[in-house]
């Protein structure tokens, strides 16, 4: 089955992540090699990155981007789902792609490792297309099982390099528009040099400012920033 009743969906982020969306800063190659997957016939790819360098965005944005050409997809995003959900992997063979993302969250679990295995055969055999996300290098990873290992290292394998500051106010700056509001460039340099230094937090932050500046009828300033993130 494709849903486990067990899993609180929807399993996929709550932002709209597209590929336009996405501050490439130094990873356009990445992002060119992972376009072109939707072109290409039965592959798999490994995405390596640090936190915060877009991994989870740029699955969605594949994801997305296989829907609007009238194919079909799953995102797995394995550090929002329960230690025992690998049963959530069965039956995926029948999309056009899957992509599983933060793959180093169940390095070790020889559950998950199995699951894992055979949905990478399986998409193979039925010319499916098979996209992982991890922190961590391939080789770095505690797996267990031999075979998932090598079946990994056999495909595409992409790095992502760490969003400098830049980088990162330009992600800040176009998810303000996203929400309808201006984020004023001493705000977001502010965030920067004092908030979480998660990409996923700044853009949580961005989105309470957008609230409290909406509830309270106030600009956004470093006043109101100052009040945010002490709460």
């Amino acid at each position: 089955m494709l849903f486990s009743p067990q899993i609180p969906l929807p399993l996929e982020p709550r932002r709209d992540s597209r590929f336009d969306d996405y501050v490439t800063g130094p990873n356009q190659a990445a992002v060119d090699a992972l376009r072109h997957v939707l072109v290409q016939p039965a592959v798999s790819v490994y995405l390596q990155g640090a936190a915060s360098s877009g991994k989870t965005h740029l699955l969605n944005a594949l994801c997305h981007a296989t829907r609007d050409a009238g194919r079909t997809a799953f995102y797995a995003g394995l550090r929002r789902m329960p230690a025992n959900a690998y049963s959530t992997l069965e039956g995926l063979e029948g999309l056009d792609l899957v992509c599983v993302d933060d793959l180093e969250v169940v390095a070790g679990d020889g559950h998950w490792e199995e699951a894992l295995f055979h949905l990478f055969n399986r998409l193979r055999d039925a010319g499916g297309k098979l996209v992982i996300s991890s922190q961590r290098a391939l080789s770095a990873l505690p797996l267990q099982l031999p075979d998932l290992r090598s079946r990994i290292a056999s495909g595409v394998r992409l790095q992502l390099q760490a969003l400098d500051e830049t980088a990162k106010l330009a992600v800040l700056n176009r998810h303000a528009e996203s929400l309808g509001v201006e984020l004023p460039v001493e705000v977001g340099q502010y965030l920067l040099s004092r908030g979480h230094r998660s990409l996923g937090h700044l853009l949580g932050t961005v989105e309470r400012l957008q609230n409290a500046a909406f509830t309270a009828k106030r600009r956004i300033t470093i006043p109101l920033a100052r009040e945010i993130l002490k709460h």
